[in-house]
């Protein structure tokens, strides 16, 4: 008896469990929005909008060892200290599952409150690269299907053009493996320069992170076209795309996801929309896929793997917030959710929440007017990466999300009317007051969202 005490105890299974998924597509600023989000709720200062920090039930917050022994911790710890220390410095991005368990002292404030008692609720966030996330849409294609749909998708891609030319004279009659690894090594420099470009699709997710798989049979295919598709290189190929749905798409998802009860899916619209018409479709569909595979009640693979459990949360945030002036946060958001609005309409048919939102975890930049051909433009201050302060004004977001979605579905090369520009800015200096958390923008209403409920 005292034996198996101990292990539900530090299994953590007499307390409540919220597990957060985070995850991003690339360049959304994950491991900031994790460090600030923890640190915001260790000292929640800045959280008027979460209601147990506003109300006072959440007592405390505080650290704790994560549950699961085989999983890496995520290091809030150093990622803090570079984004408020005397030289402040954006993180290194994580490669691989990290996670952290934030406990929860809530107190009840209600007429029976003094009945019930604080009560302890564990946070586990589990943070895994968005690439890995966007996997999900292999599985429920072959080979062929995806090598058509990806030769179909990379045509004027950066990279595009040496892999297709590495195509050209191919002997797909006979299988080689030094011909496999250059097949595979131009298509995965393809995808890197892709994703450089700013866009979102870019699978397997597993060639960009590949980790201790590097070089291994799973990750050296690459898509062919119909008339390559009858001889050994083919079947070879066809074999190790299966292989890697099965033994790293399948485990992950089985061992990671399905364990999920909230989301969180960070996107740099701000970044796709100065790439260009091109990159906003690319990031819309990617989202597509992503939302409507986590829709509760979807036959197939993945509801087979979580079974009755549903995702109940998602929350699709718009991030870098704080490279706008706020009078243009309505429209970001209002082009996020126009990005998701078939998808989303029909999550929320089937019972998952979903919201968007354009939030900055770590606020960077202080608002500015500027004047300019005799015109006050609304603009944002903040140090640049080489540490000289600057005054930028983006562009500005149209009213109607149409002007940028119609083009980006039509292939417009560029925008038609408008020029948006992107800035680097790097973490202001630390002017955090005791009991503040790092200065952010509608964190606490994410937070609100996505575990206010159960709070």
């Amino acid at each position: 008896m005292g034996i198996g005490k101990r292990v539900i105890a530090g299994l953590g299974l007499g307390d409540p469990v919220i597990r957060l998924g985070v995850t991003g597509l690339s360049r959304a600023g994950k491991t900031v929005f994790i460090t600030s989000l923890v640190a915001n709720l260790m000292d929640r200062g800045r959280m008027h909008a979460l209601r147990a920090a506003a109300d006072g039930s959440l007592k405390a917050a505080w650290l704790q060892p994560q549950p699961d022994d085989t999983v890496p911790r995520f290091d809030f710890e150093r990622h803090l200290a570079a984004l408020t220390g005397p030289d402040p410095h954006w993180p290194d991005s994580t490669r691989h599952v990290s996670q952290l368990r934030l406990s929860l002292r809530i107190e009840g404030r209600g007429l029976f409150s003094g009945l019930t008692g604080p009560r302890t609720i564990h946070l586990d966030i589990v943070d895994y690269p968005g690439e890995w996330l966007l996997d999900l849409r292999l599985m429920e294609r072959d080979f062929g299907a995806w090598s058509d749909e990806v030769l179909t998708r990379i045509e004027g891609r950066p990279g595009a053009d040496a892999y297709t030319a590495a195509l050209r004279g191919l002997d797909a009659s006979r299988f080689d493996e030094p011909v496999a690894q250059r097949l595979a090594e131009t298509y995965t420099a393809h995808l890197q320069a892709a994703r450089e470009a700013g866009f979102s699709d870019c699978t397997p997710g597993r060639f960009l992170i590949p980790g201790e798989m590097a070089g291994s049979p799973a990750l050296t295919f690459a898509p062919l076209p119909a008339d390559l598709r009858d001889g050994r290189l083919a079947r070879e190929f066809r074999r190790r795309f299966d292989a890697y749905k099965s033994r790293v798409v399948k485990p992950f998802f089985r061992d990671h996801f399905a364990r999920i009860d909230r989301q969180v899916v960070l996107v740099d619209v701000l970044g796709a929309i100065h790439q260009g018409p091109r990159a906003v479709e690319d990031m819309r569909r990617a989202m597509a896929d992503i939302l409507t595979a986590f829709r509760p009640g979807r036959a197939g693979w993945l509801a087979q793997i979580l079974g009755t459990r549903r995702v109940e949360r998602i929350l699709f945030a718009a991030t870098k917030a704080d490279h706008l002036h706020h009078i243009q946060h309505n429209r970001l958001t209002a082009i996020l959710s126009a990005m998701l609005r078939e998808a989303r309409d029909r999550a929320d048919f089937s019972g998952a929440r979903t919201e968007a939102m354009a939030i900055a975890a770590l606020r960077a930049t202080t608002e500015d007017v500027i004047a300019q051909d005799g015109e006050d433009l609304p603009a944002v201050r903040g140090r640049l990466m080489d540490g000289r302060q600057a005054a930028f004004y983006p562009g500005e977001l149209p009213a109607d999300p149409a002007a940028l979605l119609h083009p980006a579905r039509a292939g417009s090369e560029t925008w038609l009317d408008g020029d948006y520009a992107i800035m680097n800015f790097a973490p202001a200096a630390s002017t955090t007051r005791p009991g503040d958390g790092p200065p952010h923008i509608r964190l606490d209403r994410a937070a609100e969202f996505l575990i206010g409920d159960r709070l």
